[in-house]
């Protein structure tokens, strides 16, 4: 099988903070393994010398990745490559790429994975436009440019169970039918971040909790930093933040300058530490290892969170509100409905040594089906 996976890379100067980078760079080497000849078009390539690479420009911006595909570089792609099966990790590309592959002649399975959700559900089956791409009253467009995506695709993939729950009532409500092409393909782990959760430090009364998510306020920052209020003076518990983006260009700060504004908010508290691993992949690791436990983001429509996957991985027990992918993953000892409830928990890992060692074990071993092997598998099950 030739297989051409087209990657927007939205933080090419941050690549450590992009987690569809990431994805790729761990699951094209398994493809390759399962002997699939992949070559991925991307702004970056994946580091494996055996994938092959089409060079492509990054967008300048996250609205000209959903409206501006780039039509003429697409149609010469298709021709160069000559794919069986074309990714489109940016679904809202998939329309395109049908019509990129009707102009160069080439007979193409298309399929999308739908990386990000503009859109969550509220209780009540309301639908909420994503804060994040509704700038100008753009969020309309851009739902509406997904489902165009949909219904060009083959086949659709997404990350969990709530994914498909949310993606299938969203299609629906605009006409598209998902039920015979739609596949649950998690996201693979990072082999790098694993270790024994037998190794790991178990908490004497006080404890490290790393938050290692990017501080948008459409993640639920601001709900994160009320709950960083109170476990710093109500709970034996100490905070690392991470700062994933550090220094952004003036063009995404006049965009959304939240990241700064919750970063300068969390530096200030006592017992809160904000560091950053400077795009360093051991460094990351090791900030990881020198927590106790992590906390998962506030996102409303959360289908999927690498950072809480790099956390259990690690043996890091993650505490998390019980909304979207989350309450579906994380153990229901670990879930709250209040801060109230958060305190507790998080008291209760650093001071209850046997609580600890049982979460531990259970955060590394809910990520064992996503080793990039297995992924690879159901990757490659979901395309037949």
């Amino acid at each position: 099988m030739r297989a051409l996976y087209l990657l927007n890379v939205s933080n090419p100067n941050r690549l450590s903070a992009d987690s569809g980078h990431t994805f790729a760079s761990l699951l094209a080497p398994a493809l390759t393994d399962a002997g699939v000849e992949v070559t991925v078009a991307s702004p970056v390539a994946t580091g494996d010398a055996r994938v092959g690479f089409e060079l492509t420009g990054a967008p300048t911006t996250k609205y000209r990745a959903r409206f501006d595909p780039g039509m003429d570089g697409l149609v010469a792609l298709m021709r160069r490559t000559r794919p069986e099966v074309v990714v489109a990790n940016q679904i809202e590309a998939a329309p395109a790429v049908r019509a990129a592959l009707l102009e160069a002649g080439v007979n193409a399975q298309v399929a999308g994975y739908c990386h990000y959700l503009p859109f969550s559900f509220a209780d009540g089956g309301r639908l909420h436009l994503d804060p994040s791409l509704d700038d100008g009253g753009l969020g309309r467009s851009v739902l509406l440019t997904f489902a165009a995506g949909l219904a060009a695709c083959d086949r659709v993939l997404v990350h969990s169970s709530t994914a498909a729950s949310w993606t299938t009532a969203a299609a629906a409500r605009m006409g598209v039918e998902l039920s015979e092409k739609l596949r649950i393909v998690p996201a693979p782990r990072d082999e790098r971040l694993l270790r024994d959760p037998g190794e790991a430090p178990v908490p004497d009364g006080s404890a490290v909790a790393v938050y290692n998510h990017r501080l948008y306020a459409h993640y639920g920052t601001g709900k994160f930093a009320a709950l960083a209020r109170r476990l710093v003076t109500e709970a034996p518990v100490r905070l690392t933040v991470m700062d994933l983006f550090g220094q952004r260009s003036p063009e995404r700060v006049r965009l959304d300058p939240s990241p700064e504004r919750h970063r300068a908010e969390l530096a200030a508290l006592p017992g809160v530490t904000v560091t950053s691993d400077h795009g360093d992949r051991v460094r990351y690791r090791d900030l990881l290892a020198g927590a106790h436990f992590g906390i998962a983001p506030f996102r409303d429509g959360c289908p999927w969170s690498m950072s809480v996957i790099d956390c259990q991985g690690m043996g890091l027990p993650v505490i998390a509100p019980r909304t979207g992918w989350l309450a579906e993953h994380v153990d229901e000892e670990l879930l709250f409905d209040t801060d109230d409830q958060a305190v507790e928990i998080a008291t209760r890992l650093a001071t209850d040594p046997e609580f600890y060692r049982v979460h531990a074990k259970r955060a590394n071993a809910s990520t064992a089906d996503l080793a990039p092997a297995a992924v690879a598998a159901c990757y490659l099950e979901a395309l037949r």
